[in-house]
């Protein structure tokens, strides 16, 4: 039985990763892209705009024409599934289409298109799977509109999170709760399903946004987890006063003291240079924001990374240090924003990755696939809490993402997509 099991589970793989069609998955790939596409080739559709609505009817519709049962749920998480042979829990795969203010046509979007080529690829092979396979098109992935981020994908692993995340605001005073009602308003044709329904896995393929894939010279990772990460506001508060009365040696000047603990944070971060640290200095706030006037208060975020959970811990402590010694005529203070351990996928579904994109690889005539870790977060990350989860990666020229240069060539796009093919195809037929 379990052999035979096992022999089904290639075939139904195989079929899935030989039917995949690279110009069917370009065109899909430039019809999304239409939806908030800009001059310079990069797309600004953030989440629950207008243009993020009707890429999400896009979908919907595309989803359809495939013969899939379209739901969405509370956090207008959209599902596309194609029925199993048994209704037992699905094996799903996608990812998000909201993007940064200026981003590109890949960052999430890829694998939500990805996962309906696949869905495609089955049915032109004319195979069931065991299990059914759901593509989902999470809420929210980028945080750029409405903090923090992965809204979405982390409500549906934790359902209690929703009514927090519906009081965030954006630039103009909406409230994701107003964004989102208007959301599931504009799909009232699609029925509703709960969140936090049983899942046999998850695997989510995405770009690489970064350079290790390219430098390598390889076109598809194995992604072994999720790097950790801490971030932190330190704010300072001084004097304001004026900047051609007030002599140096009497100011409290804000600024200052916060350029002197980032000076001192950046010389930490260089001592632990080998050990995979990485330190972000990200959004500054001052006020007044003056030519002329000392500033009062100041405020700046520090983003903390690292595979290595007592590195982070080890910076955790010197960062207090920092802040809490650094003597000044005004007063200063750090508040932690965010936390949140290493993810790591687990070996069955690292190995189930491995021979998909191994398989993929070879056909191809490309090097074998490399085990990496991410250093950026997606909603795997949120996913690993509930299911099975692992990720794929395919290169990002230049490692850039977030940016309207953003690229990947065509034919690893095509690879990453037979590789999920094969993965998702061997997960819901095993």
């Amino acid at each position: 039985m379990e052999q035979a099991r096992g022999e089904r589970a290639r075939t139904v793989a195989e079929s899935a990763q030989d039917h995949v069609d690279g110009e069917r998955l370009r065109r899909a790939i430039a019809q999304l892209a239409a939806f908030g596409g800009r001059e310079d080739g990069g797309v600004s559709r953030q989440t629950l705009t207008d243009i993020d609505l009707q890429a999400r009817r896009h979908l919907v519709e595309r989803a359809r024409a495939l013969g899939c049962e379209v739901r969405i749920d509370e956090a207008a998480n959209l599902y596309f599934r194609r029925p199993g042979e048994q209704d037992l829990p699905p094996v799903l795969t996608g990812s998000h289409v909201d993007t940064q203010p200026v981003g590109g046509k890949l960052d999430g979007a890829y694998g939500v298109l990805a996962g309906l080529e696949l869905v495609e690829a089955l049915n032109d092979a004319k195979v069931r799977t065991a299990r059914p396979v759901e593509v989902v098109c999470w809420t929210n992935e980028e945080g750029s509109r409405f903090g923090p981020g992965c809204m979405g994908s982390s409500a549906f692993v934790d359902p209690a999170r929703l009514p927090a995340y519906r009081a965030a605001v954006d630039g103009d005073q909406v409230t994701f709760g107003e964004a989102l009602d208007r959301a599931l308003q504009q799909m009232a044709d699609v029925p509703r399903r709960a969140m936090k329904q049983p899942l046999a896995g998850f695997v989510e393929l995405h770009i690489e946004q970064g350079p290790v894939l390219e430098r390598a010279g390889v076109a598809l990772g194995v992604v072994t987890g999720i790097q950790s990460v801490r971030w932190y506001a330190v704010k300072a508060r001084g004097v304001a006063a004026h900047a051609g009365t007030t002599p140096m040696e009497v100011r409290a000047d804000a600024m200052a003291a916060c350029i002197e603990v980032a000076h001192r944070l950046q010389a930490e971060a260089a001592k632990a240079a080998g050990s995979g640290l990485r330190l972000t200095l990200g959004r500054w706030v001052v006020s007044p924001n003056s030519i002329n006037t000392i500033p009062g208060e100041v405020e700046f975020t520090v983003d903390a990374r690292c595979v290595d959970e007592q590195v982070l811990a080890r910076f955790d402590a010197g960062l207090r240090t920092i802040v809490a010694g650094h003597a000044w005529r005004g007063r200063m203070e750090l508040q932690p924003l965010f936390a949140r351990a290493p993810t790591r996928f687990p070996q069955a579904m690292l190995d189930v990755m491995a021979q998909a994109c191994q398989r993929a690889s070879r056909i191809a005539g490309k090097p074998s696939p490399i085990e990496l870790t991410s250093g950026a977060f997606h909603d795997a990350m949120y996913l690993a809490d509930h299911c099975p989860t692992a990720m794929i990666f395919v290169p990002s020229k230049d490692g850039l993402s977030h940016n309207a240069a953003e690229e990947t060539a065509h034919e690893d796009l095509v690879l990453g997509a037979r590789a999920l093919a094969h993965a998702v195809g061997w997960l819901a037929s095993a």
